[in-house]
Formats: structure tokens, sequence, C-alpha cells
């Protein structure tokens, strides 16, 4: 009995830990907010993929501007939004992501970084930058 109570114990907790390590890292689900409204307009899952981030919307919320990637370069110009990817190519340095791009569907692409609030991981602040050196920053929170 008590090397089931010890396996039991070690399985919770390793699964508690990874619950932990995965609070603590941008992949998940996160909901942007609509800056001008301040109403959620979409849930945005950022997963990894060859070890950099990409993100793409899997739910348009009713605050959604748009539903086609009106402004976006290239193949993805015209397509619905929830079939292409809007964050790509981030790469990883000590937790902070960057190097990699955002499209906003109504202005165009942006060069991007994100990473988590050091205050709360259910928050992530996402950059982008525009090549007239415009930019902007969002706060995005965890989907639980």
């Amino acid at each position: 009995m008590k090397c089931f109570n010890m396996k039991l114990y070690l399985f919770f907790l390793i699964f508690t830990a990874s619950f932990s390590l995965l609070a603590q890292s941008p992949k998940g689900v996160w909901k942007t907010i609509d800056e001008k409204t301040n109403q959620p307009k979409s849930h945005v899952e950022i997963y990894e993929k060859n070890g950099k981030l990409f993100g793409k919307v899997v739910k348009l919320l009713p605050a959604a501007a748009t539903k086609t990637c009106d402004k976006c370069p290239g193949d993805k110009k015209g397509k619905p939004l929830e079939t292409v990817d809007i964050i790509e190519n981030l790469q990883n340095k000590d937790g902070f992501y960057q190097n990699g791009t955002i499209i906003d569907p109504l202005k165009g692409e942006f060069s991007c970084s994100l990473w988590l609030s050091p205050e709360n991981k259910d928050i992530l602040i996402v950059k982008g930058k525009h090549w007239t050196g415009l930019s902007r920053k969002q706060s995005w929170y965890r989907v639980k």
C-alpha cells in the first residue's frame, strides 16, 4: 500500500508541476480586447512549431471588427481570419519572444514581440511595430 501511495503522490506532484509550467508559458489560448470599445474580440491560440511561436484566431467574438484578413500580405489577403496564422516565427530569448510578425487584419503586418506580464502570468503583453515606426502594445488575457 505504501508503494501505491508513493506512486500516487509522485503522479500528483508531476501533474501539478506541469500545470505550473504551462501557466508560465505564452502557449495557450488568449482573449484579445478591442482598444476602442474595450470589448473582447477574439481568442488567439499561441502554439509552438519548430521551436518558434505562432498564433491563430480560433474564435471570433461579437466585437470582432472583421472576419477576413483584409490588409494581410500575400496569399493571406482576403482569407477568413480563422484560417491564417496572424503571429509567425517568434523566437524565445529568456522568456521574451521576438523577431516575428503579427497581422492586424485592418492595418497590415507589424514586427512583433511578446512576453508574459511579470505581475500576472495570465496576462500576455503583445507589442507590434510598423515599418513606419508606429507601435502598439496590447494586453491579452489567458482563457481558462
